[in-house]
């Protein structure tokens, strides 16, 4: 059943698409405000369900790409998204296509609802990540056979590129990031349109409904003066994701951090507090936390999620933003079942992204 979402709603799915973001996913608060700025102008957005679909609409994922780092100094213009939208669907003939989230997380959570309100048009609840990956083709659409092209990649310039056909979603995953290296790190991308007999086969849904729910645990939490980091782990459990858990407490003691080939990659050393006192984890990532590691174990790793809080607010602290000194909560939410089979793991498991192991059940930490 469809429903709306107001610029009322704004703050607290900013906060839920953050967590669900694992770190990545671009700065919330600048997906927040591109989102408000259209919906001030045009009114709150119908958030459409993925059975409500007609088989034969056209769906366009829409999002940012490239470096979380730029977007700290490189602010978008704001009018990106809904030209790389238009673009594409214009060159298809799509007429009325529907925006859809590519992955759950701060600015890109947020992408879609600028662009269905300033085409007065339903955003689809779902996406193809169901949390936020650093590159084009670790979606499920990839998994399901959908070609991400056509796509088109936009620029703060008005500067636009179509990719008719490519070979393969892997040559879209280069093409499309060397592109966004020389539009200056970070572009707006529109990529696998489909159909709704698509989205319905290869979509994670609900997306968007948990990461408000999260977001709302969160507000609600602050206002009652209860704990937020329990508040998370209690709305985690919805729309296929298993329960969230605090695997560790600590402050962080080092970041190791650059950005290199159109991602920010790095480290982050946390010092447990608490019960973890004395010990120390590690957490690696490529725009997003990717493995936890105690020594050389590894005790969480992707595709399940992983997500540092500010413990004292239950806010994802992103990865561009990890300071010494902060206090922080790292949160484990285990991955939808369909992120988890064996076709999905060639992708986007530990294998994906140039680990020697194959994926195991995460959390081992007590």
């Amino acid at each position: 059943m469809s429903w709306q979402i107001g610029i009322e709603d704004l703050d607290a799915l900013a906060i839920g698409a953050a967590i669900l973001g694992t770190g990545g996913g671009g700065d919330p608060y600048i997906g927040r405000v591109m989102a408000e700025a259209h919906m001030r102008e045009n009114g709150p957005v119908t958030v459409c369900e993925v059975d409500e679909l007609a088989d034969d609409a056209w769906v366009i994922p829409i999002a940012g790409m490239g470096a979380p780092t730029v977007l700290v100094e490189k602010v978008p213009r704001g009018t990106e998204p809904v030209g790389a939208f238009q673009r594409l669907a214009d060159h298809l003939g799509a007429v009325g296509a529907l925006p859809c989230p590519i992955e759950a997380g701060g600015i890109n959570s947020m992408v879609p609802l600028q662009v269905a309100a300033a085409l007065g048009r339903p955003v689809v609840d779902a996406d193809g990540m169901g949390r936020a990956f650093p590159e084009l083709y670790m979606q499920t659409f990839h998994i399901a056979g959908i070609s991400g092209t056509p796509a088109c990649i936009a620029s703060e310039f008005d500067d636009f590129v179509i990719l008719d056909h490519l070979h393969d979603n892997y040559a879209l995953e280069w093409i499309a990031r060397g592109i966004t290296i020389r539009m200056g790190g970070h572009s707006f991308v529109s990529q696998f349109p489909m159909h709704g007999r698509d989205v319905k086969r290869a979509a994670i849904r609900g997306t968007l409904s948990l990461g408000l729910r999260i977001g709302n645990a969160v507000l609600r939490a602050e206002q009652s003066h209860e704990d937020p980091l329990e508040a998370i782990c209690e709305a985690t459990q919805y729309s296929g994701y298993g329960r969230g858990r605090i695997l560790f407490k600590g402050k962080i003691v080092e970041v190791s951090r650059r950005t290199a080939e159109g991602f920010a990659r790095g480290m982050v050393r946390v010092e447990g507090i608490d019960q973890g006192r004395g010990q120390v984890i590690e957490i690696e990532f490529q725009n997003e936390n990717l493995l936890i590691r105690q020594g050389k174990r590894v005790l969480g790793m992707v595709p399940d999620l992983i997500t540092v809080l500010d413990t004292h607010t239950g806010l994802a602290v992103t990865t561009e933003r990890l300071r010494y000194g902060q206090r922080v909560s790292v949160l484990g939410i285990p991955a939808p079942a369909i992120m988890k089979s064996p076709a999905a793991l060639k992708v986007w498991g530990p294998r994906g992204f140039g680990y020697d192991f194959d994926y195991a059940t995460s959390w081992e930490l007590n």
